[in-house]
């Protein structure tokens, strides 16, 4: 199955997490904090809420969240204005 990560498209099995996904990317996180910190999913069942990515421009949960074809995910979810990933 096809998606997009960032503008750059990624064939992943059916039934991958979204978090899974972008563990395949380098460099495997989700977001970057306001910070500038690399974040990553840590507690792998939607409570931590560190794997936060835009899908289809709204604000979801990557390890709770299963891939679909042509999915369209950003992950410059929590970064400083003017710095977030196209």
């Amino acid at each position: 199955m096809h998606i997009v990560v960032n503008g750059t498209p990624l064939q992943v099995p059916p039934g991958t997490s979204v978090a899974a996904a972008l563990a395949q990317q380098t460099p495997g996180t989700t977001r970057t904090s306001v910070t500038g910190a690399a974040r990553a999913p840590l507690c792998g069942m939607g409570v931590c809420h560190e794997c936060r990515v835009r899908i289809h421009g709204r604000t979801c949960l990557a390890c709770q969240t299963v891939c679909t074809e042509g999915m369209s995910i950003h992950t410059d979810i929590g970064t400083a204005p003017g710095s977030a990933t196209p």
